[in-house]
């Protein structure tokens, strides 16, 4: 193993690390929906691990057919910069239409004897997940995969691996830690406005990635 892939495998577990921790889109939605709808920690993350491995695969996949082909990399560069815009605004806006619907549900949760379950119970997972699918991990193709390409196909595995584990692992433990904590808090005044709240910060977190680059 030579010294540039020692540092390539470093820098994968340390940038797949950072850049997890550093983008709230990666932890929060998960937590605010989970809490909102009184899901257990194991339903969670198990949402989540389907949605980081979707968020990851997605860009190892377009990085290695580009190897593959030869496709030029600032191609690549602007295509994942495309993708990006199409998560951050998915993000948005379905943070906007689930805060709305939040708070109708409130108002209507006020009035004895009107019901209202929460909004796409199994359309809600998959928005998530279409979302994180359209996500790219911008630094795994330019930073990781090109490099490591010039070394060998097996190094581009092993980082592209170390990588991978780094972002989901970071993000299961993101989403773990702090479901556990809101588990231990009294949030029954805020419950009703719940997914209003979730909504809010889903929203928040997709406006953190277009216009603060998070």
């Amino acid at each position: 193993m030579t010294n540039e892939l020692l540092i390539l495998l470093w820098s994968a577990a340390s940038i797949g690390f950072v850049h997890t921790i550093l983008g709230p889109d990666h932890y929060l939605p998960f937590i605010m929906v989970g809490k909102a709808r009184n899901w257990t920690v194991k339903r969670t993350i198990g949402l989540t691990a389907l949605c980081g491995v979707g968020h990851v695969l997605s860009s190892v996949i377009i990085g290695a057919v580009g190897i593959l082909i030869g496709i030029q990399l600032q191609k690549l560069t602007w295509f994942e910069g495309f993708r990006g815009n199409l998560a951050a605004w998915g993000l948005i806006a379905f943070g906007l239409v689930y805060a709305i619907w939040g708070l109708r549900h409130y108002f209507k949760h006020k009035n004895p004897g009107n019901h209202s379950h929460a909004p796409g119970n199994k359309a809600t997972p998959w928005m998530l997940f279409i979302i994180f699918l359209l996500g790219p991990c911008e630094a795994l193709i330019p930073l990781l995969m090109y490099p490591a390409a010039h070394e060998s196909m097996h190094a581009v595995i092993m980082v592209t691996a170390v990588f991978s584990v780094a972002t989901v692992g970071t993000m299961l433990l993101a989403v773990w830690i702090a479901s556990l904590g809101l588990a231990q808090v009294n949030l029954n005044k805020l419950q009703p406005l719940s997914h209003f709240l979730a909504g809010i910060i889903i929203f928040a977190s997709g406006m953190s990635i277009q216009f603060l680059g998070l």
